[in-house]
């Protein structure tokens, strides 16, 4: 299986997985994150390249498993995903926590003891890094820096830019002398910079965000020994489009890198954190068509999951091929790769949700873009390609009351594997207090 662009579809494995674990279910697929790993820990680097994976992007243990197991560490959004990821059975040492949390009571208290146990601490704003201090200070304990550099582009869509002054995230390089000068006030070390200007984006502005990180690590932090450019290296998930060439940004990076040390005598180790580039196009969402309806303007194929597993086309606009498989495991069309051409019609395809936007793909104004697919019947199969990221992770699964469907992994030797069991109608409710009013 290729590590970049969409994967080809095995169709005869649909019927298979959905009569085993029914549907809707996530598909995974293990040589594919462990191609991508591969592939990021062979990017063009002049002092050494350490790579992190987002984990924000695909939280499923299995998942972690097989990222780290491949030499990845992780990269944290918040004490839950830390303390998720030390349940599965990695060490706090092989995390970052980049996060807007300000911890406090219970949580401070954790937080500092994954310090201890070597989780390093990114520093993202000026209340952070004054709470943090003085438990830095007397444990002798090394900080990063996560700046804002003010500079938009960055992301693919404004809201995944994370760089421009409509963004809040890390340190504003306005407020980087002060913080400075406070760390120096009390023999703190900068000796890790980062920057991530957002998810997608041109990397054009990959590139300048480099030169940009290096001006103000070489004006501002002289401890630092790591720079971080972030991750955001754009996917191509439809075919047609044009993913991030990584050995040309490592090769840029790798100059920039070698060019600071012959100015400056330091060395600098590289670090980079993708998620998406990792794992998006491992993964499927197989659904089921139960209905068709026809308006004076759009035929519908009603599917057994939309939003509640795949909400990027109602947050972003975003696209994800479609492939349409027989029950019998034939593939009758596919975006994936163009298959086939020609018969194909128009299908508006929705989810179950009791709203507007639930359908796999939506233009800016949020109306529903019909597929050309050909046409398939109650029954079949619609499989929704690269959603190994952003898909389990981050929608509202139980909207409608709609309960999380289970997640398969296909292994590297073909193996299909129950990752997640389905959630249980229980589940729903485990939590809810039976008060009496």
């Amino acid at each position: 299986m290729k590590t970049f662009g969409p994967t080809k579809l095995d169709a005869t494995i649909i019927p298979k997985i959905a009569r085993q674990w029914g549907t809707p279910v996530y598909l995974h697929d293990q040589a594919y994150i462990e191609n991508s790993c591969e592939q990021l820990l062979n990017m063009p680097n002049a002092y050494g390249l350490h790579v992190r994976y987002a984990m924000k992007a695909n939280s499923d243990r299995t998942v972690l498993r097989v990222v780290t197991n491949k030499g990845l560490d992780l990269d944290c959004s918040s004490l839950e995903e830390a303390a998720r990821a030390f349940a599965a059975g990695i060490p706090y040492s092989r995390m970052m926590l980049t996060t807007q949390e300000v911890a406090s009571g219970e949580e401070r208290a954790e937080l500092e003891e994954m310090i201890k146990a070597g989780l390093k601490y990114n520093v993202c704003s000026m209340t952070q890094f004054q709470l943090i201090a003085d438990f830095a200070k007397k444990n002798n304990i090394d900080l990063s820096i996560r700046v804002h550099p003010g500079a938009a582009g960055g992301g693919e869509s404004q809201t995944r830019d994370t760089g421009s002054e409509y963004s809040c995230f890390g340190v504003h390089l306005n407020d980087v002398p002060t913080v400075k000068a406070l760390a120096d006030q009390q023999g703190l070390r900068f000796t890790q910079v980062h920057v991530h200007i957002g998810s997608g984006g041109d990397p054009e502005k990959w590139r300048e965000n480099i030169d940009r990180e290096l001006g103000f690590v070489r004006t501002y932090f002289p401890d630092a020994t790591t720079v971080s450019f972030g991750g955001g290296l754009k996917v191509a998930r439809m075919a047609g489009e044009k993913q991030a060439d990584i050995a040309s940004l490592g090769t840029y990076a790798k100059q920039r890198i070698q060019e600071f040390k012959e100015a400056t005598g330091r060395e600098l180790q590289m670090e980079i954190e993708p998620g998406t580039f990792v794992v998006a196009n491992s993964g499927h969402i197989i659904t089921r068509i139960i209905d068709k309806k026809l308006t004076n303007e759009m035929n519908f194929l009603i599917v057994d999951g939309g939003m509640e597993l795949l909400t990027r086309p109602l947050l972003y606009g975003s696209e994800h091929p479609i492939a349409i498989v027989r029950q019998d495991g034939t593939l009758l069309s596919s975006e994936y790769d163009g298959t086939p051409a020609a018969g194909l019609k128009s299908f508006g395809i929705v989810g179950r949700c009791c709203e507007s936007g639930d359908s796999v793909r939506l233009d800016g104004d949020g109306n529903i873009v019909p597929v050309q697919i050909v046409e398939p019947e109650i029954g079949d199969y619609v499989v929704i390609g690269g959603t190994g990221a952003y898909s389990e992770s981050m929608s509202p699964e139980n909207y409608n009351s709609h309960r999380k469907p289970p997640a398969v992994m296909k292994t590297r030797s073909g193996e299909l594997v129950l990752i997640r069991k389905k959630q249980v109608r229980e589940q729903l409710v485990q939590n809810e207090l039976d008060v009496k009013l």
